[in-house]
């Protein structure tokens, strides 16, 4: 079975997606206490793990072995990012490989944390090597700790280097034009964000929950009002949604802001930021997506970069905190990536009620101040 997957795999026939993982990145240890702050009140008979835990990769690299999607999967083995790579995204890298400290708020250096950074980091540009290479259309990093947060001169949110911006970076430096990357984390991606700010090769586009500043690690606010400076004025577009916007809301989304803007920007490749906290049952957060919103998330991605990468995507995986959702979403994402025609997991949650009418209400609005504000949308 192995070396039928492996000639698969291989073949340019190959419709499936390439999975790009390394056990070493289940070495961070984020420890436990109350939420994500490590601290044990002295009151609470059971702590709980930190959310940024091994078990949810654990999960996910799971049921992409053993759930129905394997048959469509191909694996391969990360690696360490090179100090000279990193700094191609970050102004400079220091780490106490010891450990033992608090970065920021709920962010932990432990002793095997900076050798998980570097395979995250490493990891994720194996995969976007490998499709540039031309070996893949289909690479996903599945990769901890998560690095959407990370700005080029420090840390934030969990995250410790921005694999995502490293990744966008080598395909620039490798010939691409222009690149998309959509970011469907509930958290705004900052860190990406920062990094590209400046410029109008990358077209950065998040949809996170409304969350706002969350201190000095975090300055950006995520609102729609920070789109970028210099060259890059336009090119970073921010979609704050509202709690619970759920299913229909985010299809909305997707169809009035983030496809309009991808079909103008017209990228030659593109990426999709990953994080499973939107659902319905994360605890970082109250988006209240289920499995069908991810599918149709997936497709919408997919039919993008048929239509303008000549079908190549690299997925990169950030947050999602739910144990056992968070893998059943991941599942649901790459069924609707590999157009599936029918869904090959039930949705354990099986309904969940929404209401999109203010949803749609805020989309619109998001949808008129690009028009008018944002050089390259007007008229879309």
């Amino acid at each position: 079975m192995a070396a039928q997957l492996l000639s698969l795999s291989s073949s340019p026939t190959f419709d499936g997606i390439h999975v790009f993982w390394h056990e070493g990145m289940l070495k961070h240890d984020t420890g436990i206490g109350v939420f994500d702050s490590g601290i044990d009140p002295g009151f609470l008979e059971v702590l709980e793990k930190h959310p940024e835990n091994p078990d949810r990769v654990r999960n996910m690299l799971s049921i992409l072995k053993k759930g129905p999607l394997s048959p469509r999967i191909s694996w391969h083995s990360g690696r360490p990012a090179l100090i000279s790579e990193l700094l191609t995204f970050h102004t400079s890298v220091e780490a106490d490989r010891n450990g033992g400290k608090m970065i920021c708020a709920g962010t932990f250096l432990n002793s095997g944390s900076w050798e998980a950074a570097l395979l995250a980091a490493g990891t994720t540009l194996s995969a976007m090597k490998h499709i540039l290479d031309g070996h893949g259309k289909i690479a996903y990093a599945l990769v901890r700790p998560p690095g959407h947060h990370a700005q080029p001169t420090q840390a934030d949110g969990y995250c410790f280097l921005n694999n995502t911006g490293l990744a966008v970076q080598l395909a620039l430096d490798s010939g691409c034009k222009k690149v998309a990357v959509i970011d469907i984390d509930v958290h705004y991606g900052n860190g990406t964000a920062e990094g590209f700010y400046q410029s109008d090769k990358v077209l950065t586009i998040s949809l996170h929950m409304n969350h706002g500043s969350w201190g000095p690690s975090h300055p950006q606010s995520g609102s729609v009002d920070e789109l970028g400076v210099g060259d890059g004025f336009g090119y970073n577009l921010n979609i704050p949604l509202p709690n619970g916007t759920g299913d229909r809301g985010y299809e909305i989304a997707m169809t009035e802001l983030v496809v309009p803007a991808v079909q103008k920007f017209q990228p030659d490749m593109m990426v999709l930021v990953v994080g499973q906290d939107s659902s319905a049952f994360d605890p970082n957060g109250r988006q209240c997506l289920t499995m069908e919103g991810y599918r149709e998330i997936g497709r919408k991605i997919r039919s993008l970069s048929d239509m303008h990468t000549g079908g190549r995507l690299l997925i990169v995986q950030e947050g999602g905190y739910h144990v056992t959702y968070s893998a059943y979403c991941l599942h649901a994402t790459l069924e609707g990536v590999l157009n599936l025609p029918l869904p090959l997991l039930p949705d354990p949650i099986a309904y969940y009620p929404e209401d999109e009418a203010f949803a749609a209400e805020v989309i619109g609005s998001i949808k008129r101040y690009h028009r008018n504000i944002v050089p390259f949308m007007k008229g879309a």
